[in-house]
């Protein structure tokens, strides 16, 4: 059975991930910040404390892992400030550098040992980071971070790629999640389950061919 490794898995998305794996037969370890979890009565293995900003919280998931095989290693863990020019809370956008930028390429680093020919690496971003995409501005801090998050995503996959290793960016879709409570406009939001069965689809497609793409989880290729 694979082995999948799915980070911020408290709630929402990751939650649904690590559910919809387990169900299927997957073995799951559930990455939490906090120090409880319900997958465990799924059979889900799960490691709470692991805080992505914390250089400490991730070697020390590192050492529980240590030895083991992944062959998925799923980022979802993200936050998502609302702001606008002229009202920026500068302190505030350097958290979601920390969480949505840094984050994933901590966990990368330090769990690149876990990783061999054949592992995928899939990066829960946003297509506000789209460079290409951005027509409407705003949203200073979550969509530095989450462009942050997408070169991330293709420098691991030039680096990754050499070991074998795919590396995919991903974008959820628009979904009704703690994080996007306050998030503004009225747009029409899915379920975390669909997002999550989308974002499983991508990953089970995901090659060495077709790494280094940006793709929604409806299959779309989105523009970096």
């Amino acid at each position: 059975m694979p082995l999948a490794l799915v980070v911020g898995a408290d709630r929402g998305i990751a939650h649904a991930i690590c559910r919809q794996l387990a169900a299927r037969g997957d073995q799951v370890i559930a990455a939490c910040l906090g120090p409880e979890s319900d997958l465990a009565r799924l059979g889900v293995r799960v490691e709470t404390g692991i805080d992505v900003t914390s250089d400490q919280a991730v070697a020390r998931l590192a050492d529980r892992l240590r030895g083991v095989r992944l062959d998925w290693l799923l980022h979802v863990a993200g936050v998502l400030g609302v702001d606008e020019f002229g009202a920026i809370d500068f302190d505030d956008m350097r958290r979601q550098f920390e969480i949505n930028t840094l984050g994933p390429l901590r966990v990368a680093q330090a769990l690149a040992g876990c990783l061999g020919a054949g592992s995928k690496v899939g990066i829960v971003t946003s297509r506000v980071g789209s460079l290409a995409d951005n027509g409407s501005g705003g949203l200073y801090a979550y969509r530095v971070s989450k462009a942050g998050a997408n070169m991330v995503a293709l420098n691991l996959h030039h680096d990754l790629s050499k070991r074998g290793i795919a590396v995919v960016a991903l974008h959820p879709g628009t979904v009704a999640t703690d994080l996007t409570k306050n998030f503004p406009g009225n747009l029409t939001y899915i379920q975390p389950d669909e997002a999550a069965a989308g974002l499983i689809r991508r990953m089970d497609e995901l090659t060495l061919a077709s790494s280094g793409e940006f793709r929604h989880a409806n299959g779309q290729k989105l523009p970096w």
